[in-house]
């Protein structure tokens, strides 16, 4: 998996490439938690995501929960794929996609 990180102020955006599964959610937890002290507005960009497994959506839930406190959180660029999982998992439900 690729992860791109683009800072503007408090605003962060992260796009991520390839599979967010059980081998990769731990480097994309580990580049969130370095990374979104301080951020006001995180946009996670899934354009080029091609699978995400529930260690993935865990990921992207403890993202929510820090964002909660600290500011908002948005998912944009959703492929037909990841929003098929985000509507079978309920995701579309608690997480701002756009």
């Amino acid at each position: 998996m690729v992860i791109t990180k683009n800072a503007e102020g408090k605003k962060l955006t992260v796009a991520l490439e390839g599979r967010l599964d059980t081998g990769t959610s731990s480097r994309l937890e580990a580049e969130l938690r370095s990374s979104i002290d301080g951020v006001e507005e995180l946009v996670l960009d899934l354009e080029n995501l091609a699978y995400m497994s529930s260690a993935g959506l865990r990921v992207l839930l403890a993202a929510r929960k820090v964002m909660n406190r600290q500011g908002s959180m948005k998912v944009i660029h959703v492929n037909e794929t990841i929003a098929e999982i985000f509507e079978i998992t309920g995701f579309n439900e608690i997480l701002t996609v756009e």
